[in-house]
Order: C-alpha cells, then structure tokens, then sequence
C-alpha cells in the first residue's frame, strides 16, 4: 500500500453556504494555515467574520486556476460546492499532489480518478458529513456489534434503516425547511430508488409513493427510500451469512408532508427540467427562511438481526436543532468533515478512496471524538 503524503498543515476550505459551519472553526485550531474560497474575496471575508474566523484564516477569491496556482504538495483541499465539481477539483489535487475532502457521495467521475490518486499517495476522503457521512458511522457502529453478539458466520435475517432529513424545528404549513438547494431536493424525487422490502430487492419510481411512518420516542414522521440502498449491504459490513428483510436509506420529514407536498408531487410527474427548475424558484420565493426560523436535523440508524435461538437490535438516533450562531445542518455535516480533515492531517487515514470512516473500529473513534466535541446522539441496545 503507497504511503501517503505528509500533510503540509495548509487547508483549503472551498465554499461558505449553508453547510459551512463550526466544522472550519475547529479546523482552524488544528491546521497550520486555512485559506477559505468564496465567489468574491469580500464575500469569504464576510464569511470569515461571521464564523468569528476573521483573523484566523485567508480569504480568497475561487476559481479552479486560482486554487490550482496555491496547492503545495501535501495540501488538504476540502470542497462545500456541489458534486459536479469534484472531479475538476480532485484532478487538480492529483496533479498538485493535495489530498482531497468532501461530504458528497462519491461520482463516476471522482471514481475514475481514485486509483491515480493511490498511486501518488493522496487521501480522497468522501461521504464525511451528515448523510452520507454520520450515517456511516452509526451503521458500522451497528454492524460490528451485532456481528459480535450473533456471529458473522451465523445464519440470521435482518432489518436495517437508515432515515436523515433536515425540518423545521417549528412545523409549518409546508412542513419543510429549505437546508440545501431546493432543485436538488426536486430533482431527487425524480430519481427512482432502489432498496430491500419483505426479502425483494424493490425499486420506487416515484419515492414519494413509498412514504411510510416512522416513530421515534413516540414523535411520527414520514420517511421515503431515496438513491439506490443496495451497494451500501457490501459498504456496511453485513455477513454474508446473514439475509435482508429489508435495507432501506432514506429520508425523513414531518408528518403531514406527504399531504402538504401533494400539488409539488402533481408537477414531477408532470413537469420537465425547464418546469422544475422555476418551480424551486416559485417555492423558495413562497416559503421564505428568516433569521428567525430554527432548523433541526433528525438521523435515525437501525439495526435487527435474528438467528434461530437469539436477537440482537440496536439504534442510534441523532435530534439536534439549531440556535442563533449555527444552524444544525451546518453543524452536522461541517464537525465530521472537519473531523475527517483533521485526521488526513495527522496522517490517519490511508491513501486512495475513503468513505468517512470506512471500518467499525474507525467509526467507534470518530464517533467518540464527535461526542466529545458536543454533538449529541444517543445509542440504545436491545440484546
């Protein structure tokens, strides 16, 4: 296995949106120099200044070239802009010789580069915030103690759940609060998701259509199936041993959504991408977030395992809303990036492709460094 390169200390933090949070706040008590990259240099100071970090990290102007004409080998490149741009953004850090960090899911594109980026040395860490990112975690979490109380060479069948969804910490009447950008929230409701119901790989069309309630501590909501869970079976661990009732990721929202939503639904099956996009327009413009509004974000992570003569089911539940200084979106992606950063710097995690924490034992660590760090969660076990 190559070795990989010695962190130079330097972080490049691209993007100050919604999700940049207090994660770049611990970074800078960390790294040896952070530059953050905004659309204007004025406006990554602005930033700069609202995280408190004015005199604690550089403000720049981004452009790729830009960013490309200061990596230095060993540089940690961190990426808050959207999936599409990774892999301009990874192929600059391969040539540089910087690592590379982000919260998305990993793309074709990004994958394509990996094995060039192994060879040379560099980290690609991925999927590191909230979902994908701490999900992650509980479910190796979840995976490696079943396995130690069942036994991974036990036949056994199982469930397993995994619901995130950003809402507003005081219902409204669109029983939603915009926490990313709301054509992506769309565009993912068009897209067909693939999961496990009653031991059948099963596939939604509409994934609204597969809405279901979730009660957690006695609190109903709605969760869906989104993306494609299947490839996340081999991701997570599960025995070979053992066989699917069902393996669902998805997402969760206030109860009375599905209702609430009902004429955006009509105008996704109906709508082209011209007609979706104003209407992310139109409903960003009628559901306006002040100030004021409080976010709060809901991760719900299970797992039942049953063998013929025992059972093992475990839960972590994550509840978080967001205050004045920080919204709990921000919190929940920006700590765990930052966290895996932190580890890139002290040349904790292996060259090539890691998706956060990628092992259970690896999982336990950061799971206990965010705690410590106060991000509240809690785990329940029932032998």
């Amino acid at each position: 296995m190559t070795e990989p390169v010695a962190a130079s200390g330097t972080v490049h933090w691209i993007g100050a949106g919604l999700s940049t949070g207090s994660g770049l706040a611990r970074l800078c008590e960390n790294a040896g120099r952070v530059r953050l990259w905004h659309r204007t240099e004025e406006r990554a100071a602005e930033a700069l200044d609202r995280l408190g970090l004015g005199s604690r990290a550089e403000p720049r102007a981004y452009t790729l070239p830009a960013l490309t004409a200061e990596l230095a080998p060993g540089d940690i490149v961190v990426s808050m802009l959207p999936a599409p741009e990774h892999a301009g953004i990874l192929a600059a850090c391969v040539a540089g010789r910087a690592h590379f960090a982000c919260s998305s899911y990993v793309s074709d594109a990004v994958l394509e580069q990996v094995p060039r980026a192994a060879r040379s040395g560099l980290v690609v860490l991925t999927e590191a915030g909230l979902d994908p990112g701490i999900d992650h975690l509980f479910a190796h979490s979840l995976v490696a103690r079943a396995g130690a109380a069942i036994g991974v060479g036990t036949p056994a069948s199982y469930t397993f759940t995994s619901y995130c969804g950003g809402i507003p910490a005081v219902p409204n009447d669109f029983r939603y609060r915009f926490s990313w950008a709301l054509a992506g929230v769309l565009n993912a409701l068009r897209s067909p998701a693939r999961y496990i119901e009653d031991g059948t790989e099963t596939t939604a069309d509409r994934p609204w259509e597969a809405t279901r309630t979730h009660v957690l501590d006695g609190e109903p909501f709605e969760v869906y199936p989104n993306r494609d869970s299947l490839p996340f079976v081999e991701q997570y661990g599960l025995p070979a041993a053992w066989q699917a009732r069902s393996f669902v990721r998805g997402t969760l929202r206030l109860d009375g959504w599905l209702r609430a939503w009902d004429p955006v639904f009509e105008e996704l099956k109906a709508g082209d991408d011209a007609r979706i996009a104003a209407l992310a327009q139109e409903l960003a413009a009628r559901h306006p977030t002040t100030d004021a509004d409080r976010d709060r974000v809901v991760l719900a992570v299970s797992l039942d395992v049953r063998a013929q003569d025992r059972r093992w089911s475990g839960s972590y539940l994550l509840d978080l809303v967001g205050d004045a200084q920080e919204s709990a979106m921000a919190r929940c992606v920006s700590r765990p990036l930052a966290l895996g950063v932190r580890h890139i710097l002290a040349g904790g995690l292996p060259a090539g492709l890691n998706r956060a924490a990628g092992t259970a034992a690896r999982s336990e660590e950061w799971l206990d460094e965010l705690r410590s760090e106060g991000l509240e969660f809690g785990l329940r076990l029932a032998p």
